[in-house]
């Protein structure tokens, strides 16, 4: 049974009732960010239920140490935990010296939650009584500033309904926050200054072992009836903690406000002896231009965000809610500014997985990237990889890789492979692919070939001499093996001869001997300078092709598809549909021996290769591979529905397709996987996007033209999306009887349509 508290709304999360039950959830699912930090949705005030308490600041990391009882070479020596940073949110309240708390009051009524997408705030209402009878209405809201990108906000507003009261605000910043987990219990922070400079708070950071150095800050203002109130003030500092109290007297049905201006200043952006006037000078903004101004520009701000990203949907709610929500947590996560960041699975909503960065963002978000922002941002994903490229180099030579080698890490902070997990961190090597695949996504969708020479091509040498090296010869099969690797289907371990692995080493040894030749032939000086800082020679290449054009890839005459692993067919082939639901998730209900002698699949394997790769294989091939495999997919990867839903769709499949975009678009909303709590699946959002603008728009680059058939979900009336195709917007608009092309800007483009060619005018639709 999937959670349904979620109200449907077209452009806002809302949850109305209060459940203790479901707080975690609701942390997760109404977190709020801006690229460069995030948070939890915590509430302001004290809450003694229970409660995962996080703000995060992208790129500030810890090492903690690897927590195992063995040790083998090349074993990485810490697990890189996104950081719980200091808590600048927090505002302790007082009723008549009775504080408010949730979990002890007698009665919550008209409690209601709600993200608004749109405009990018997170809002609380509720009426309750407290211990000492006191009756109040609470109202709060806030954001994280898009347009400064270190500044946080907040209004918290208190009525007493049945008495005149004393109120009380103590903001304060916390620097005693510590990770759920932690390995060894260990303190990630060092706090090496708390100071108060006039209303002003301050709390100066450093993490233990990074050096990271980071100021927390905090003002407020204090108002009665929207009238700003000239108060005393208290305050209080200690070793790790810096609060203020202010008090007024509200008669009953007036309303004590506070606002709170807070957030983060890094020495990644500011000289470390300086954070606290560098804090100072956004708290002078702030408070110039005040919380509503400061919530107009955030407003102004998303609306040009979605002019650009937003899909609509029309005679569907669930799924117009779903697809917004993938897209604002995308966007609250990454928006390109700083090529230092990129996009953690769980962004800025919890902790789970460590690490900033996993193939998930070749594999997934760079289209989404590609297609709503300029290619500016999607270059500075690729760069992010190249820049870590001596690191993956030196990753392969800790597992005894030579030559320049690279293997990329399935988990990383600054390049270092810190998963810790054996049969992850050794075996699953496919993540090498990924990164020149979303080399080749970029150059064919941008039309940008230069990033190849510049960049691009000391990668893919790399990791072709990775494969080659990690391929041997098999005397008994006369072809070149890949053993003991983990494909994308995490539920087998140390297999022989995964298909996709050993498929996209083929490829990515045959494009980047591809690349060479073109570089050679049009990028001399280019080409000379890579040969010459990669020692790479004529008879090295024909070595690496040696081992693509003999690479083993196991088929079963008998079921006429690819296997996906060598021993595949060993196991018993049982379809889930056959299977009690009362094992499901089998992640959560089975040994981990079952799951590994189970047919059972995480998420696509095969028909990743197949999605990737989908010019390779006709149409009758994926059908096979597809009523084959699917089947068996118990889909408890967040990556595993929209490839799904994709392929679906080129089958023509409509009905299947729509239910695994449901899945997709509302896996944390409805909680498929029952984990939400932990944090939402940001990775795969990127997904989402795909199954709508891929699957059911059908969009396809093909020799440098957008091809598009569309197709429409039975229960919707019509979608609509846009795309910037190497600089030029497209807006396509399907309805059951027809779709429309428009295009911005002033040069036409060719596109084609159900394999028609069609030129497209500016400003001048176009009805197919």
């Amino acid at each position: 049974m999937n959670q349904d508290y979620i109200k449907p709304d077209e452009w806002s999360i809302v949850e109305e009732g209060f459940d203790p039950g479901r707080v975690k959830s609701s942390e997760s699912l109404f977190s709020i960010g801006n690229g460069a930090m995030g948070q939890r949705a915590n509430f302001e005030e004290q809450y003694s239920g229970p409660s995962f308490q996080g703000s995060y600041i992208g790129g500030v990391y810890y090492p903690d140490k690897t927590k195992v009882g063995w040790w083998k070479n090349g074993y990485p020596e810490y697990f890189a935990k996104v950081l719980n940073a200091p808590n600048w949110i927090g505002i302790n309240v007082f009723v008549n010296e009775e504080p408010l708390d949730l979990h002890n009051c007698r009665e919550v009524k008209n409690f209601r939650r709600e993200l608004n997408m749109k405009e990018g705030w997170h809002a609380r209402t509720f009426e309750t009584e407290l211990p000492n009878g006191v009756q109040v209405e609470v109202k709060a809201l806030r954001f994280v500033s898009i347009v400064d990108n270190e500044l946080g906000s907040i209004k918290f507003e208190i009525t007493p309904l049945n008495q005149d009261a004393e109120i009380r605000f103590d903001p304060y910043l916390d620097g005693s926050t510590t990770n759920t987990d932690a390995n060894w219990e260990e303190r990630f922070w060092e706090t090496l200054e708390v100071k108060k400079e006039a209303d002003k708070g301050f709390i100066v950071s450093k993490t233990l072992k990074t050096g990271f150095h980071v100021g927390t800050y905090m003002q407020s203002e204090i108002l009665l009836n929207d009238e700003k109130q000239d108060l005393g003030m208290e305050s209080k500092e200690d070793e790790d903690r810096i609060s203020f109290s202010y008090k007024l007297k509200a008669k009953k049905g007036e309303t004590a406000a506070i606002v709170k201006y807070a957030g983060y200043v890094t020495d990644m952006n500011h000289d470390q002896n300086n954070l606290i006037s560098a804090a100072s000078k956004v708290l002078d903004k702030a408070s110039d231009l005040g919380f509503d101004e400061l919530k107009a520009q955030q407003k102004e701000a998303w609306s040009k965000i979605w002019e650009m990203s937003d899909i609509t949907i029309s005679g569907d709610v669930a799924a117009q809610q779903g697809i917004r929500f993938n897209i604002f947590q995308l966007n609250q996560t990454y928006l390109g500014e700083d090529d230092r960041l990129n996009i953690g699975p769980k962004g800025f909503t919890g902790e789970k997985y460590g690490g900033s960065t996993y193939w998930d963002t070749e594999a997934y978000c760079i289209p989404f990237y590609m297609a709503t922002k300029d290619s500016k941002v999607a270059r500075k994903l690729l760069t992010y990889r190249y820049n870590q490229l001596e690191k993956a180099q030196e990753n392969a030579k800790k597992l005894g890789f030579s030559n320049g080698a690279a293997l990329y890490p399935m988990v990383t902070m600054n390049g270092e492979e810190s998963h810790n997990e054996w049969e992850i961190t050794f075996e699953e090597i496919h993540r090498n692919g990924a990164m020149v695949f979303a080399i080749y996504n970029y150059v064919r969708y941008t039309g940008d070939f230069s990033y190849i020479p510049e960049k691009g091509l000391e990668v893919m040498i790399a990791i072709a001499r990775f494969w080659h090296q990690r391929a041997n010869f098999s005397k008994s099969k006369n072809k070149y093996v890949i053993l003991g690797v983990t494909g994308p289907n995490e539920y087998e371990n140390n297999v022989n001869n995964n298909w996709y692995t050993n498929y996209i080493a083929k490829w990515c040894i045959n494009y980047c001997i591809k690349m060479i030749d073109k570089v050679k032939d049009g990028y001399g000086e280019d080409y000379d300078r890579v040969m010459g800082l990669t020692h790479l020679n004529e008879g090295e290449i024909a070595n690496w092709e040696e081992v693509a054009d003999n690479l083993y890839m196991p088929y079963s005459e008998d079921y006429g598809v690819f296997l996906q692993q060598d021993g595949f067919l060993d196991k018993e082939i049982i379809p889930v549909a056959d299977m009690d639901k009362k094992h499901r998730p089998i992640n959560q209900k089975w040994s981990w021996d079952r799951i590994l002698r189970s047919c059972y699949i995480k998420q696509a394997d095969v028909l990743q290769g197949f999605y990737f790769f989908e010019d390779h294989f006709s149409k009758e091939e994926l059908e096979k591979h597809f009523d084959f495999y699917e089947p068996l997919t118990v889909h408890e990867s967040s990556l595993s529905p929209c490839v799904h839903s994709i392929q679906a769709a080129v089958l023509g499949r409509m009905q299947q397709a729509y239910n695994f975009y449901l899945r997709t678009s509302r896996l944390d909303l409805d909680d498929y996987n029952k984990e939400v709590e932990q944090g939402c699946h940001i990775t795969s959002m990127a997904g989402t996007w795909m199954s709508i603008v891929e699957g059911f728009g059908g969009m396809r680059v093909v020799e440098d033209q957008l091809n598009f058939s569309p197709q429409i979900p039975e229960n919707w009336t019509g979608y609509s999306f846009k795309v910037n195709f190497r600089e030029r917007i497209v807006k396509v608009t399907v309805t059951k009887d027809k779709t429309d092309f428009n295009l911005e800007g002033e040069e036409p483009l060719d596109i084609v349509i159900n394999g028609k060619e069609v030129t497209v005018e500016p400003n001048s639709p176009v009805s197919v």
